[in-house]
């Protein structure tokens, strides 16, 4: 083979690797912005975080002093913190269960062969209304609502119980379940909308199957329903509990935490301990210790989905 040949087929073999780059790199390169701000919205931030959660008086302090996992000890050695975290699971667990319920129970009526269109039509449009609203009308709203005059002690009184001046947010008994169920009405149509949609995809045929073998609808509900909804409850239960532990938004406009803490969750508890003691470097170890247990719910919802699409 002449050098000629050799250069010709050195060049083209050159300009296939180039074309066969191009095509595989294409995607990374659309991608590519995206990443970029996520890692400068995201991954910077968490990185300091981190890192100030093994310094002394961090932000405060220009001198930069290791002090391992000191404010870890430190805050893990919180009792305030320790209520924090029972307070969130309570608020998350109940949340999630409720929305669980409610939706499944909403869906199925939506999905009932038996009512008839228009109604189906406007029960979908008023079991959908919470979610219109944003966070801060939603805690607005239910402010006006559980008011000591508000109205709902008024309604409760219209049928002869006797609340009147009931403190729905600023009892220490009743702060927390109320805050819960303000979550649980501005949340379960997510889960509403999303199970209509698997109970929509159950072929009839199942049912028939299991009519034919003398099934009930109480056992088609655990035979039939449930079973095909399984995924997509595990997935919106452990989506639905990383978004409900961070909840702050609801939680801080509607009490602050108060009373007396009564409704102390994790972020509030963090927020209060950077932006009202100061105290960012102990506020960043709990943030950290918050991250890894969200870390280890993504992970299970991501191996959750994984698993769906194998068996699908």
């Amino acid at each position: 083979m002449s050098a000629t040949a050799t250069l010709v087929t050195k060049d083209s073999r050159r300009r296939s690797s180039l074309s066969s780059f191009g095509k595989s790199g294409t995607p990374y390169f659309f991608v590519a912005p995206a990443v970029l701000i996520l890692m400068c919205l995201m991954g910077i931030p968490i990185a300091l975080v981190i890192v100030y959660s093994f310094v002394e008086r961090a932000v405060t302090n220009p001198d930069f002093t290791f002090v391992g996992f000191a404010n870890y000890i430190e805050v893990l050695a919180d009792s305030k913190f320790h209520d924090a975290l029972l307070h969130t699971v309570l608020f998350t667990a109940g949340s999630v269960a409720a929305h669980l319920v409610l939706g499944l129970f909403f869906a199925m009526i939506l999905n009932s062969r038996y009512m008839p269109t228009g109604l189906r039509t406007s029960l979908r449009a008023l079991f959908i209304v919470p979610w219109l609203f944003t966070i801060a009308a939603t805690a607005v709203l239910w402010r006006l609502i559980l008011h000591p005059n508000g109205v709902l002690n008024s309604m409760l009184a219209a049928i002869g119980l006797n609340t009147q001046g009931m403190e729905w947010l600023s009892s220490h008994g009743l702060a927390l379940p109320t805050v819960i169920g303000v979550n649980i009405w501005a949340g379960y149509p997510l889960f509403m909308i999303s199970l209509l949609a698997g109970l929509q995809s159950i072929s009839p045929e199942l049912y028939e199957a299991a009519s034919i073998d003398r099934a009930g609808k109480v056992k088609q509900f655990f035979y039939v329903t449930l079973p095909q909804l399984k995924t997509t409850i595990v997935s919106l239960a452990l989506l639905d509990a990383i978004w409900t532990s961070q909840q702050f938004p609801l939680i801080w406009l509607l009490t602050g935490g108060g009373p007396v803490n009564a409704t102390e969750v994790a972020p509030t508890y963090i927020y209060k301990l950077a932006f009202s003691q100061y105290e960012f470097a102990e506020a960043s170890a709990a943030a950290v210790i918050v991250l890894l247990v969200s870390l280890i719910l993504a992970v299970l919802y991501v191996r959750s989905n994984a698993k769906a699409v194998k068996e699908g």
